[in-house]
């Protein structure tokens, strides 16, 4: 009786054994069909939008084409497409169908970006939608404009401030636009970054300078943008060649005199406490400055850039919002204090309205003392220096500044970025004395506070 028995349990582990390795095959072909389709799905939606450099000629070509077919026109319209005085470099950036574009015009690195890919893209002049649509006198472009102005930023123009929109050449021309010209500058002006650049253009230091356009693609001065991964945040030996020569009569602000006298090449740390200055001067200017406070509620390094001189300025404003569009963007429903966060922007729930406040309890001097100032100044990165009294003065001053709100409290605030001006002010002065072979030795701890 025992061999037929012994067979048939052989019979049965076999069959047990073809049952688990059919089972594994079957996994095995049907997790590699999940990580193919895996792999197409993150193809199509991530590498769709990946910036190329054949892709981004294709774009540019386009625009040229539509050029020359009448459909949209621009001051750099004629060196991009007919002199080539404006040439295509490399693709920065590409997602959503936003374009950012590096160029050369006539020697000098520019970037051209454009919110989307197409000139059709962009709604169209609804005027022109009609063959006999009425000739547009300059007064009624700058009415549409203001109308414009008002929906993207949230803000009341002035008559007087809209035609700085456009060069006088236009303006002052007895012919009324043509569409081409009207078609283009309406697809700029749905733009919020351009709108928003050109209002502020002859205004503020701060903000990229806008070269010129052709039909949605506009053209910025090409500056150095921080990057998170970088040590100090901004390349500082990329700009170290350049800074002597700054003296061009765009110094950031007061706090630059030492670097536009040409007192000699900046050390590194000089280099990161003027910088520190230029955002504290631009944190002052957003708040005082205009007719409404400026309110950055996206602040990281890439989204800011420095002159040769060392100014801080920002290139990417897609989260900048004055005060009246920052009130309705806050003024939501909400159950908790966490549904009123707004990237960098918060305001508190109150929880028997159920509405998040209108007001901004943060500042943006508290983000970016939290998201920048307190990298630079952390004992890390000092090192050796991190002991000395008036680098401990900054770093308690830097983290009380990070975790004072500081927003509703305009007094509070203006005293956190007083004592924070004047301890970089005596460290550059000290620097400054130390490359002179006059005061400060090195190693030499200071003794003095009183400021």
């Amino acid at each position: 009786m025992w061999p037929p028995r012994r067979g048939c349990i052989l019979r049965w582990l076999g069959l047990r054994v073809c049952r688990r390795t059919t089972l594994l095959f079957a996994l095995f072909w049907f997790g590699f069909w999940v990580f193919l389709n895996g792999l197409v799905f993150v193809h199509r939606t991530i590498f769709s939008d990946f910036c190329t450099n054949d892709k981004s000629k294709r774009v540019l070509q386009r625009v040229c084409e539509e050029y020359k077919q009448g459909i949209l026109t621009g001051d750099l319209c004629e060196d991009l497409c007919v002199t080539r005085q404006l040439e295509y470099k490399r693709c920065l950036y590409f997602e959503n169908g936003k374009k950012v574009i590096e160029a050369e015009w006539r020697g000098v690195p520019v970037v051209l970006k454009s919110k989307l890919e197409n000139f059709s893209s962009y709604e169209s002049f609804s005027l022109l939608e009609y063959q006999d649509a009425p000739d547009l006198s300059p007064m009624d472009i700058v009415f549409y404009a203001m109308l414009e102005i008002k929906n993207s930023l949230g803000l009341e123009v002035r008559n007087a401030t809209v035609p700085l929109l456009w060069s006088q050449r236009l303006r002052e021309r007895g012919r009324p636009y043509s569409r081409a010209e009207l078609a283009s500058l309406w697809s700029l002006l749905q733009q919020e970054e351009y709108t928003f650049f050109k209002v502020l253009q002859d205004l503020s230091r701060h903000v990229v300078k806008v070269l010129g356009s052709c039909g949605h693609f506009y053209a910025v001065e090409y500056l150095i943008a921080g990057h998170a991964w970088n040590q100090n945040l901004f390349s500082l030996e990329e700009i170290s060649g350049l800074s002597g020569s700054a003296g061009d009569g765009s110094s950031s602000s007061s706090f630059s005199g030492s670097f536009s006298s040409g007192h000699g090449v900046w050390m590194e740390r000089d280099m990161v406490h003027q910088i520190a200055l230029s955002f504290l001067e631009m944190v002052r200017h957003f708040e005082n400055d205009f007719s409404h406070r400026l309110h950055l509620c996206d602040i990281k390094p890439e989204n800011f850039a420095i002159r040769k001189d060392l100014t801080v300025v920002a290139i990417d404003v897609d989260m900048a919002f004055f005060e009246p569009k920052m009130q309705d963007i806050l003024e939501q429903n909400c159950t908790s204090d966490d549904d009123c966060n707004f990237f960098d922007c918060i305001s508190k729930c109150d929880v028997h309205k159920n509405k998040c406040g209108s007001k901004r309890i943060n500042s943006n001097l508290q983000v970016i003392c939290d998201k920048i100032f307190r990298h630079w100044f952390s004992p890390t990165l000092l090192g050796a220096r991190a002991g000395f009294p008036l680098q401990v003065a900054l770093q308690r001053a830097v983290q009380n500044c990070a975790e004072t709100a500081g927003g509703e409290e305009a007094e509070l605030s203006q005293a956190i970025q007083q004592r924070l001006l004047a301890l970089l002010k005596q460290l550059l002065q000290d620097g400054l004395r130390q490359r002179e072979g006059q005061g400060v030795a090195e190693g030499h701890s200071h003794t003095a506070l009183n400021f």
